[in-house]
């Protein structure tokens, strides 16, 4: 047995639900509608003159009553009424009566057709005249739209002022309310920092102003101010959000989160009062953390052409911010955490010293990172014994911790579907390249001629790429149809921080090797090179423009790291430059082009049995390629690499 919020014993131990007064409308609505429906047992039956004429002449007509000139009851004899009654037609009239009605028309008219009818058939029919007693009626017709006008608006105003579930800024009295979710330590947040892998840096940072908010005195003591506001900044997917949840599950202070989308609003001065009202809870329950999910959605920079702003309700929003941030109002142990993934576009009054006083950036892992991250996903799933961490993990460069979240779940997605009962090595790499590559097209219809043309084009990438000495390691080929590739390579590029032209040149050159196969053992090419062609072409002019890789153009670059130059009307150099550099890029290709084809002629038999084999097994890997051209020229075993830092790890260890 339990007691419910309004201190009602329940037996079966459930709520009672609680009494509410639009229960007694809902019953009084009811009750009207089956009045109106069953109150009234006599049916009275529409019908017109010539039919009651029929009737007066039968002598079947007691009185016929006339209201308001317009409207006649037809009233039967008693004994009439059985007759009618048993008739399909007329079933429901009564002995009460009126058991007929009908619309006079013309009074004048009917009057003398009565009087003729009684004359000619010799019956005596009662026309009596009255007038309907339509005060009520009146009264009704005219307070009924009334009513429901009212009814409809209090309904509406109950619900716009108590809010969506009673929530503040739900409806149009709270729509100036800010409508951020506020945690505490009550709050059921289960995200601590062990729950987020890598990120160390980040992560540092941020424990620092949880540690601060914790122990203050250790940081005031020495004079130390807690920062202001600290923004995370990086590509999608890397975890800025999860490194937010596990403040908020670590903090033992008052967390508010609130996206930047949540202040745009379709009405003038709604962002700027949801601005206020959240600082304005956030000062009552300080120390405390503001969080703001994408901030650039009100945070980007404002425009400089008055007669050309995009939107003034988002200044006015972002003016707001600027001011509750660090304006003259004091915001003593409010800190305010955003998260965004385009910091080139914010404005530069928002992220200056004094409002965000850190730019906390959140990159993506690197290989020991991707490893830890896949121990934290791994965890829920049953896995083969002798799956390699390591190895998943170098199977995935430049993925962000939301990818390889996506490689764990469809991995083990695979694995179901083949009916197996753990997640083994091959699911991993059959998610992989899902993910890469899209969905596997085992029956799109391929001719003969066109299969071969992509067997050769793709091992023609596979040996150069293979031969060169700088160009990224192969990892296999296949020639089955991926998402809109008919054929595709997988690398495993070098995690470096800087590339030489030296490396560049021999990616253009790998890249350009399927055209090369191509035109070499065909004599013609074909469209299927549109992506290497678009990557080279975009690769070249970042080699001139950018790097300033050539010796024309020189030490130069144009590149705007602002992002302001994609708004320019016209370039930042010369013709005469912008004629150099497309001559320099087209160099620089052609030069790629025909290295491509020397590669492939001196391996030209070793070339032809790897697209033969490709053509067989319609996958290889790079067991094959090592097979028949032997290792490739000053290579690294990366398992070396990996086991140099293994043992250097575990030396450190046991030195600890």
């Amino acid at each position: 047995m339990k007691i419910n919020q309004n201190n009602k014993i329940s037996p079966s131990g459930n709520k009672m639900p609680r009494f509410n007064i639009y229960w007694i409308w809902m019953a009084l609505a009811v009750a009207i509608l089956a009045w109106g429906i069953l109150g009234n047992e006599n049916v009275t039956h529409s019908t017109n003159w010539n039919s009651v004429k029929t009737m007066v002449e039968q002598g079947d007509v007691q009185k016929i009553i006339i209201y308001d000139k317009e409207i006649a009851e037809v009233f039967l004899k008693k004994e009439k009424v059985a007759d009618y009654s048993s008739k399909r037609e007329f079933q429901g009239i009564s002995e009460q009566g009126p058991q007929f009605a009908f619309n006079v028309g013309s009074l004048d008219r009917f009057l003398d057709e009565v009087d003729q009818v009684q004359k000619e058939d010799g019956q005596d029919v009662v026309i009596e005249f009255r007038k309907s007693n339509s005060l009520w009626r009146d009264a009704f017709s005219l307070l009924f739209p009334i009513l429901i006008f009212f009814g409809i608006w209090w309904f509406l105003w109950r619900g716009m002022s108590r809010g969506n579930n009673g929530g503040a800024g739900g409806g149009i009295f709270n729509v100036g309310k800010a409508k951020a979710q506020m945690f505490d330590k009550d709050s059921k947040v289960k995200i601590t920092f062990k729950d987020v892998a890598g990120l160390e840096e980040a992560k540092v940072e941020i424990m620092e102003i949880v540690d601060f908010l914790k122990n203050p005195n250790k940081y005031s003591d020495l004079g130390g101010k807690i920062p202001k506001g600290a923004l995370l900044v990086g590509p999608p997917g890397t975890g800025k959000t999860l490194l937010a949840k596990a403040v908020a599950g670590e903090a033992n202070v008052p967390f508010f989160s609130i996206s930047g989308s949540d202040f745009v609003e379709m009405f003038v001065g709604v962002g700027a009062s949801r601005v206020r009202d959240l600082f304005r809870q956030a000062k009552e329950k300080a120390p405390c953390i503001v969080f703001i999910d994408e901030i650039d959605a009100i945070g980007r920079a404002r425009s400089k052409n008055i007669g050309y702003s995009s939107n003034d309700e988002r200044e006015n929003t972002l003016n707001q911010l600027l001011t509750e941030m660090d304006g003259f109002g004091t915001n003593a142990g409010v800190i305010v955490l955003a998260a965004t993934n385009r910091a080139d576009i914010l404005d530069k009054a928002l992220l200056r010293a004094g409002r965000f006083d850190r730019q906390i950036n959140v990159e993506l892992p690197d290989l020991k990172e991707r490893r830890e991250i896949f121990d934290v996903h791994l965890k829920n799933l049953k896995l083969d014994p002798h799956i390699d961490r390591d190895f998943l993990a170098r199977q995935t460069p430049g993925f962000s911790g939301a990818d390889i979240a996506n490689v764990c779940n469809e991995a083990a997605l695979i694995a179901a579907r083949n009916n197996k009962t753990q997640v083994e090595k091959d699911d991993f790499l059959s998610a992989i390249d899902r993910i890469i590559g899209g969905l596997e097209r085992k029956n799109k219809i391929i001719t003969p001629t066109e299969k071969r043309t992509i067997a050769y084009h793709e091992a023609g990438h596979a040996t150069v790429s293979w031969m060169l000495e700088h160009a990224n390691p192969l990892i296999k080929v296949t020639i089955i149809p991926r998402g809109k590739a008919l054929g595709a390579a997988w690398y495993l590029p070098e995690e470096r921080q800087i590339t030489t032209k030296e490396q560049i040149l021999d990616e253009l050159a790998a890249i350009l090797g399927g055209r090369a196969s191509e035109l070499l053992h065909f004599g013609k090419v074909s469209t299927g090179a549109l992506n290497d062609l678009e990557r080279v072409t975009k690769q070249a002019y970042a080699m001139v423009a950018y790097y300033g890789m050539s010796d024309e153009v020189g030490n130069l670059s144009f590149y705007d790291s602002t992002g302001q130059s994609d708004m320019a009307l016209s370039k930042p150099y010369s013709e005469k430059t912008a004629q150099e550099i497309d001559l320099e890029v087209k160099k620089i290709v052609d030069s790629a082009f025909q290295r491509a084809i020397d590669t492939l002629k001196e391996h030209q038999a070793g070339m032809i049995q790897l697209a033969e084999l490709l053509l067989e097994r319609e996958v290889i890997f790079s067991e094959d390629l090592e097979k028949i051209f032997g290792k490739r020229k000053g290579e690294v075993r990366r398992d070396d690499i990996i086991a140099q830092e293994t043992k250097t790890e575990s030396s450190e260890s046991a030195a600890e």
